[in-house]
């Protein structure tokens, strides 16, 4: 009895290690942008929405260079999602209070994507916090959009122009 519990862990902890294995050849990253207009003209202590415009996904190509396909794709999370600021060139984060993304398609509910709240940021670049929720259903079609709720806690005076590099990890079934 002993030598056959000894054999089933011995199994389970075989196969568990195969399917983690299975599962790390078949994840992979899509890369994504989308640039984020702040307008000098928002009130300061007011969350104010930006909608940005569409955001096409390659996701098709991402996924057939994997040597996968969309039907396969078991789960997609966003790993990191970075913010930089491109003009004005000088500009810090030091204007921002917090800032939320919200991803959404024409099929799909609008879902937050990250966030970051109470910035004290003196850099022109932040990392957001990632939310950890399901996004298959927003990678797997051809768009989507983005929706962006800023709180300044300074007046700008000039538009600020933001790019979003988002991570997303991947996850497909084998067949």
């Amino acid at each position: 009895m002993k030598s056959k519990s000894i054999a089933l862990i011995l199994f389970l902890a075989v196969f568990l290690n195969s399917c983690s294995a299975v599962d790390d050849l078949l994840t992979f990253t899509i890369s994504n942008q989308a640039s984020i207009q702040i307008k000098s003209t928002f009130p300061i202590n007011l969350p104010s929405e930006i909608i940005t415009p569409d955001v096409t996904t390659n996701s098709s190509a991402e996924f057939a260079n994997n040597k996968t396909k969309a039907s396969l794709v078991k789960d997609v999370k966003l790993k990191s999602l970075k913010l930089t600021i491109t003009n004005p060139a000088d500009k810090t984060f030091t204007f921002l209070k917090s800032i939320h993304l919200f991803i959404s398609t024409t099929d799909s509910d609008e879902i937050e994507l990250a966030y970051q709240d109470n910035i004290n940021e003196t850099t022109n670049m932040i990392d957001l916090i990632c939310t950890d929720k399901k996004l298959d259903q927003y990678i797997k079609s051809d768009k989507y959009k983005i929706r962006t709720q800023v709180t300044l806690k300074e007046t700008l005076t000039k538009d600020v122009t933001v790019k979003a590099d988002m991570k997303f990890k991947v996850t497909a079934d084998p067949f």
